[in-house]
């Protein structure tokens, strides 16, 4: 790996947990896209793992006096139960597979209320939320607009929402970790990035984290579901566009 693409995943590290740190999430699907531009993709499942269990982790424990643990509870029994399913099928996208799949994943902000029921804070939903959004975590490689689907009817305040689904998706990136990481280590890390971009990039997202939380206490609820659609918005187009370039000049393997 060179030089230039260590110092960009350490930057993006940062750039993206601020992002999360504000939002709950768009962070992670910004921070998966970075590294597919720069690593092979079964290593960008393992590495946006780790950087997002630690920075998740840590925007859980910043805010953890917001946290629901209830939902918390049941969404980590739907994520083993996922992951154990998910180990089994030898399934892994190509490069424009994975642009595709995490370009149509935003699309679900758009999605209208009265079409999918669904509440985190009912103790069924909560599991199912769990095993759905850690399945799309281990094929896409981000749910982050699926989760927030889970929480939009919950009555929950936005600290709230952004300190529940950090914690919960600590859960899904370790299975993450675990299903990608174990052939990945067997075969001597090859593709990953080298040790000292992980110990670079795991403190720098925990300070990108504490900074998102500062700024997420100047937003309105109003403003921050509205920023939030947003950025998704255009997040989305942007792989979208990247899956139609790969695709069309035969480079999507």
């Amino acid at each position: 790996m060179s030089l230039a693409s260590a110092l960009f995943i350490v930057a993006m590290s940062f750039a993206t947990a601020a992002i999360s740190g504000v939002f709950g999430m768009a962070g992670g699907l910004m921070l998966k896209g970075a590294l597919a531009f720069v690593l092979p993709v079964s290593a960008t499942f393992f590495t946006h793992g780790v950087l997002q269990f630690v920075a998740n982790g840590w925007r859980a424990a910043l805010h953890r006096q917001h946290v629901a643990w209830g939902i918390v509870a049941l969404f980590a029994l739907g994520s083993f139960v996922a992951a154990g399913l998910m180990a089994f099928v030898a399934l892994q996208p190509t490069k424009a597979g994975l642009f595709l799949l995490m370009g149509l994943v935003p699309g679900l902000v758009w999605l209208p209320p009265t079409w999918v029921k669904v509440d985190a804070s009912r103790p069924g939903q909560a599991f199912l939320c769990g095993l759905v959004v850690t399945g799309v975590n281990l094929t896409a490689g981000v749910a982050g607009p699926i989760l927030d689907v889970f929480f939009v009817r919950t009555a929950l305040t936005r600290h709230q929402i952004v300190a529940t689904k950090a914690a919960t998706q600590v859960f899904s990136h370790l299975m993450k970790i675990i299903v990608y990481g174990a052939p990945l280590l067997a075969a001597h890390g090859a593709g990953l990035p080298p040790w000292w971009v992980f110990a670079l990039a795991i403190p720098v997202s925990m300070l990108g984290t504490a900074a998102g939380g500062v700024l997420l206490n100047r937003l309105s609820d109003v403003d921050f579901k509205r920023y939030l659609r947003l950025i998704l918005t255009v997040i989305g187009a942007v792989y979208l566009a990247q899956a139609a370039n790969l695709f069309l000049t035969g480079q999507g393997g």
